[in-house]
């Protein structure tokens, strides 16, 4: 679990490619200080494992479904990525809920400063922008964030100087690609209200009747 505050802006080393599979090996300090083999990094907003590491750098295994779904693919040799490490359970929750999990990418359709902010537009397909809402919480490149703009297929955000020079999203710009992760509750809400109006499953034997002949009424 993570809460979008990133921690640390890494410098990709080496990109080992397998099949469909790679291996990032990533330069890192802050995240590094306290790290087990093992540990959850999210890089960019995707949880990866810590499968090597030393005082300066570390590697993670990026599995073919990984890269197929997220921007990972396009990072090279150079590339900055946002760096965090899971949340601890007596730490300041200063973001939201943040699984790693990324749900898909979306395209920077336009970023503009407006006095000391800067707002980017984000295209997203309609499979996320169904849990995208006006002030809810959005997980751009790892980055927690506010929406506060909202259209069909589109989102905006606003970044403050703080976000913009401490993640990767300020050298972002118009075309680029980012990991998208929605809000978790709003799609454990979908999933239970979708599930609510299915009805009971055909192979499970809990309904009203059940339960009343059970003694719950």
């Amino acid at each position: 679990m993570f809460t979008g505050i990133i921690e640390e802006i890494g410098t990709i080393k080496q990109i080992i490619k397998s099949d469909q599979a790679i291996v990032l090996e990533i330069e890192a300090k802050k995240v590094l200080e306290d790290v087990k083999l093992g540990d959850s990094i999210a890089v960019n907003g995707v949880c990866l494992t810590v499968t090597t590491f030393s005082p300066n750098q570390f590697t993670v295994d990026v599995m073919p479904e990984t890269v197929r779904a997220t921007s990972l693919q396009a990072l090279k040799a150079g590339s900055k990525v946002n760096l965090e490490r899971a949340m601890i359970a007596n730490g300041r929750f200063g973001g939201h809920f943040v699984s790693g999990h990324v749900d898909g990418t979306g395209t920077i359709q336009d970023k503009k400063r407006v006095a000391n902010a800067v707002y980017y537009t984000i295209v997203v397909n309609e499979d996320l922008s169904r849990y995208l809402m006006l002030k809810g919480s959005v997980t751009v490149d790892g980055t927690s964030l506010t929406i506060f703009g909202v259209s069909d297929n589109s989102f905006t955000i606003s970044l403050i100087p703080h976000t913009l020079n401490e993640t990767i999203l300020g050298g972002k710009g118009k075309g680029d690609t980012v990991n998208i992760e929605v809000d978790m509750l709003a799609k454990y809400m979908d999933h239970l209200l979708k599930q609510q109006h299915a009805g009971p499953s055909p192979k499970s034997s809990m309904s009203a009747s059940f339960l009343e002949e059970h003694g719950f009424k």
